[in-house]
């Protein structure tokens, strides 16, 4: 069983993200915490705890505006994770998915919800190609994740339970960020900059 053949149709939930997303996201996490052990070698806990804050709102704004994005099939409907936002929206709702700049989804509300993570058309030239052996061609990855998204969708879209369409903040995220900038104020008025 090839790799795609498992995720092939709704059955198996498939997650669709930037590998550049994680690569970011990594690089940043190793980075930040070779700054913070350095800061505590040299400096003491204290002075790294005022350094801290900085580097991890940093890191935050890596995760949200880099990792956290992406776009996530299941047999359920599809789950559309934005910065900050998220749009769960059942299949039976979904009228149409295509792909402009970002995947795009439409639905009978008529509304369209735009990934920011997931596959993107990239821009135009010589996109790294992969092989698809079911089609005997090599296309973009991109065309070929929005057909196994659009394969989820039609494969399960008599058959999935409808429901309303969904949308909310991304609350941990969201929650994240208040510490840290609490903490960024708190360094602040510790080392005196606020008074």
């Amino acid at each position: 069983m090839t790799r795609d053949e498992r995720f092939r149709g709704a059955g198996h939930p498939r997650v669709f993200r930037a590998p550049s997303a994680v690569f970011a996201l990594a690089l940043g996490a190793v980075l930040a915490a070779v700054l913070l052990v350095d800061a505590a070698l040299r400096a003491g806990v204290g002075e790294m705890l005022l350094i801290a804050p900085w580097l991890l709102l940093a890191l935050w704004g890596v995760y949200a505006l880099l990792f956290a994005p992406h776009v996530r099939v299941d047999a359920d409907g599809i789950r559309i994770h934005n910065p900050l936002r998220i749009a769960d929206i059942p299949w039976p709702r979904v009228v149409d998915i295509d792909m402009r700049w970002q995947l795009e989804v439409r639905t009978d509300e008529p509304r369209v919800s735009r990934a920011y993570g997931g596959p993107v058309a990239g821009r135009p030239g010589r996109p790294p190609l992969r092989r698809d052996d079911d089609r005997g061609r090599r296309e973009p990855p991109a065309i070929r994740d929005l057909l196994l998204i659009r394969e989820a969708w039609e494969s399960a879209r008599d058959t999935a339970p409808a429901g309303a369409v969904k949308r909310a903040w991304d609350v941990p995220s969201l929650i994240s960020l208040a510490v840290l900038i609490v903490w960024v104020t708190i360094s602040l008025f510790i080392s005196g900059v606020l008074r």
